[in-house]
């Protein structure tokens, strides 16, 4: 799952590298490209909640096969985009060929992993987002360099070498990654028996509490202000990654590109080590506000520091403590809605708050290009960012202070034992 995720959010932010050239290549304003960034978000967010529910139906190795493969063959037919009209209409096919991806691992991990363990298990999956700016951006920037090899630019091959990884991993899904706990052949009975009770006690233990249908979960109050926390960090994180190359390139001009590519993967590194740390946190101590609202305050702050910091280095180590910020967040986050949802309503509220969430994966970059178009500088698209990560922060806030149903993590039926 974790290398799966890599493939993935690389294949939807390599385009912020590609940007170092591809925008000259095709005289394209940083309006019109974040533009074109951010509409991969308007597919997603329509076919999300339908593909989460096909996902239900069928079972997550087919459904997860079918996106990558789709995904890697759209992804590589970037390397084609000769206008700014073509650059929309792929961007807007590969978020319509991932929609379901991640709201569909998100249920996914449901299917395995108890209320106790949940935060950890998040946040290493999703740490593949950090890691994947880690690996990636280097990776990418390397690419860039074979522009004129066989007559195509680096952009060019960044988009086909990176697309193709995505592709095959669509196989290797079919052929090993299995449903569900009662299916698993490489467990023993005993644990298959242990981890399927645990998660059907789990599961009776809510639906005792308050069951939803389908149409209650996709109008619950709760799952509208998950919606509305993810949303504003979403906004931050595609803004902030998408642009990063470019803010850390206007830093210090004389950078190459190969450098600024290296430079942009240090502040995943350090998110990503923030989010095993928080994940942790938040399952020990059993609560998810404050591992939710702190980690976006601490980002908010970051990204201050790097607009008021005018030297380079100070700048660059805002940038770093708005990464670690933003990606804690994540882990604690994805554990609320687990926590009152199952079934069919855990699958189509997932999908809705990311959805509605992922809207801010287009209006982030899309923002941030307009409003450097218009300034020629980043600092007041970086306060835009900071807003939005605030505002997170206060309305996480407003969730239960305590998870729902984690007594059974904690020994309400202790009877049942591997």
């Amino acid at each position: 799952m974790f290398i799966l995720y890599v493939a993935n959010f690389l294949d939807r932010v390599n385009v912020g590298v590609a940007a170092l050239t591809m925008s000259k290549d095709l005289n394209l304003s940083a309006a019109a490209f974040g533009l074109g960034a951010g509409i991969f978000f308007i597919g997603y967010f329509l076919f999300e909640v339908p593909s989460n529910l096909i996902l239900d139906k069928v079972g997550a190795r087919l459904w997860i096969a079918r996106i990558m493969i789709t995904w890697g063959i759209i992804s590589s037919a970037t390397m084609f985009v000769n206008s700014a009209a073509m650059f929309y209409a792929l961007r807007f096919l590969l978020g319509v060929a991932e929609a379901g991806f991640f709201a569909g691992m998100i249920l996914y991990l449901t299917y395995w992993f108890p209320a106790a363990e949940r935060a950890k298990a998040v946040a290493g999956f999703m740490t593949a987002v950090a890691v994947a700016g880690v690996i990636g951006n280097p990776i990418s920037g390397a690419l860039l360099k074979l522009e004129g090899v066989a007559g195509l630019h680096g952009w060019q091959w960044l988009f086909l070498l990176e697309g193709l990884p995505s592709l095959v991993l669509g196989f290797v899904v079919i052929a090993y990654l299995t449903d569900k706990p009662e299916d698993a052949t490489w467990l023993s009975e005993a644990e298959r028996t242990w981890l399927t009770s645990h998660l059907q006690n789990e599961r009776r233990e809510k639906e005792s509490r308050e069951q939803f249908s389908l149409m209650q979960a996709l109008v619950n109050g709760r799952v509208w202000l998950l919606a509305l926390i993810y949303l504003g960090i979403v906004i931050s994180l595609y803004g902030f990654t998408i642009w990063l190359p470019t803010i850390i390139k206007g830093l210090s001009a004389s950078t190459g590109n190969t450098a600024v590519a290296f430079l942009a993967a240090i502040p995943f590194l350090f998110a990503a080590i923030a989010m095993v740390i928080v994940g942790r946190s938040s399952d020990s101590s059993r609560e998810r506000r404050w591992h939710v609202a702190g980690p976006a305050f601490v980002g908010a702050l970051g990204l201050i520091i790097s607009i008021y910091v005018h030297s380079a280095v100070g700048a660059f180590i805002g940038l770093i403590i708005g990464a670690v910020g933003i990606y804690a967040a994540l882990g604690p986050f994805w554990t609320f809605a687990p926590a009152f949802l199952t079934g069919t309503a855990a699958a189509g509220g997932i999908a809705l708050i990311n959805s509605i969430g992922n809207l801010g994966g287009f209006l982030g970059p899309y923002v941030a290009g307009a409003v450097k178009t218009k300034t020629g500088n980043f600092a007041d698209a970086l306060g835009v960012l900071t807003a939005a990560l605030i505002v997170s922060g206060v309305l996480a806030l407003l969730m239960p202070h305590r998870e729902p149903g984690i007594e059974i993590a904690e020994g309400k039926h202790a009877a049942v034992t591997p």
